[in-house]
């Protein structure tokens, strides 16, 4: 019996909900790799009410979709709000911060 971790790894394609894919924790921030390839990598994440990633860069370009709840999101010190349904388009080398509004789940995909 094929597993859907077999089914994946084999080619056939699987349709799934990204919000079932991963669940809320308390006062932290969760992720899961959903894909992961030479040229780049997409990351669902979890973020609990008020949980932060504090100002960084990356030499990558990369989009933000949030697939649940709210987050403020600032590129180059200008605060975006960005909220379910919409993405955010991240330059390379420019300083970013991600700060839950409310509980949110957004997926990260990053480009090499």
């Amino acid at each position: 019996m094929d597993t859907e971790k077999n089914k994946f790894e084999s080619g056939t394609a699987l349709a799934k909900s990204l919000s079932n894919e991963i669940e809320y924790q308390s006062s932290s921030i969760v992720s899961k790799q959903l894909l992961k390839k030479t040229n780049g990598n997409i990351t669902l994440f979890a973020f609990d009410k008020n949980e932060t990633l504090t100002e960084h860069t990356s030499p990558f370009e990369a989009l933000i979709y949030l697939v649940e709840g709210s987050m403020e999101i600032s590129i180059g010190g200008k605060p975006f709000v960005v909220t379910a349904g919409q993405f955010i388009i991240l330059p390379p080398d420019v300083p970013h911060s991600v700060k839950a509004i409310e509980k949110s789940k957004m997926t990260l995909s990053m480009v090499k």
